[in-house]
């Protein structure tokens, strides 16, 4: 499927191709500065949105708003595609993570339509063609909205969940300070025990491996997509000495740092 249109516009990705680079980087807690719109034809696995996990399935629609930090996980048999509604805001769009499954073939086919067309629209470019995609982006807002007034807006957050969005907002704004689980745990007003053990039941991880998981894509992202020196990463994620850095990233990925960026 056709992957881009220009910078701004919205994209189509076929999902396999989201982890083509490695699977960190759809499986590692991270956030995109656009809206994001999975559609999983078929395969199953799990997903987090913000710092709530559930399962997957086939005929699975899920909707992550703009700087909502999530993570799935993409099998060999996780075929869909996954929208990227560029950073412009112009279509209509819900504003909180929603799940939905989508049962009714009538409904699936739909989509599959929609999406079949916007790729055509895009592998074609022929005359007006940005403008044809444009229009077919609000088109399939509006199939979104539908849907969620169909099937009913997100589950309401109880009071763990609600936590533990609000720590994911934080770690998303901050996790490049250096600070630890204690430093969010006190501006969420709670213990740091009391927030992993909410992180624990929301998404079977405590809040440090979603702190950790967070950087850790960070540091990745930057090894093999640019090439500042290992001393400039480790600062900029806020580690006190590019020594520190190096332990950390090979205890968790069991590479050092450069050996990470010539592998990639």
């Amino acid at each position: 499927m056709p992957e881009s249109a220009s910078p701004a516009a919205l994209r189509l990705v076929a999902i396999p191709r989201l982890a083509a680079g490695g699977r960190w980087r759809v499986e590692a807690m991270r956030s995109l500065s656009e809206p994001l719109l999975l559609w999983f034809t078929k395969g199953q696995g799990r997903i987090t949105v913000a710092g709530v996990t559930r399962g997957y399935t086939a005929h699975n629609a899920i909707f992550i708003p703009a700087s909502t930090m999530h993570g799935f996980e993409v099998g060999v048999h996780s075929f869909g595609s996954a929208v990227f509604f560029g950073r412009g805001g112009l279509v209509p769009l819900p504003g909180q993570p929603q799940h939905l499954r989508i049962r009714e073939a009538p409904v699936q086919q739909e989509l599959n339509v929609m999406l079949d067309t916007i790729g055509r629209e895009i592998e074609a470019r022929a005359t007006a063609w940005e403008r044809a995609v444009d229009h077919h982006a609000g088109l399939l807002g509006v199939w979104l909205e539908r849907q969620v007034a169909r099937l009913g807006a997100a589950e309401p957050l109880d009071a763990s969940r609600r936590l533990v969005a609000r720590y994911t907002e934080l770690l998303e704004r901050d996790f490049r300070s250096g600070l630890g689980v204690g430093h969010f745990a006190g501006a969420l007003g709670v213990t740091a025990t009391h927030l992993s053990r909410c992180c624990r039941q929301t998404c079977g991880r405590p809040a440090s491996s979603l702190l950790h998981d967070r950087v850790l894509f960070e540091a990745r992202r930057l090894l093999a997509e640019t090439d500042l020196p290992v001393s400039r990463i480790a600062q900029s994620l806020g580690f006190t000495s590019p020594a520190y850095f190096t332990r950390a990233f090979g205890h968790l990925t069991g590479q050092s740092p450069s050996a990470f960026r010539r592998a990639s």
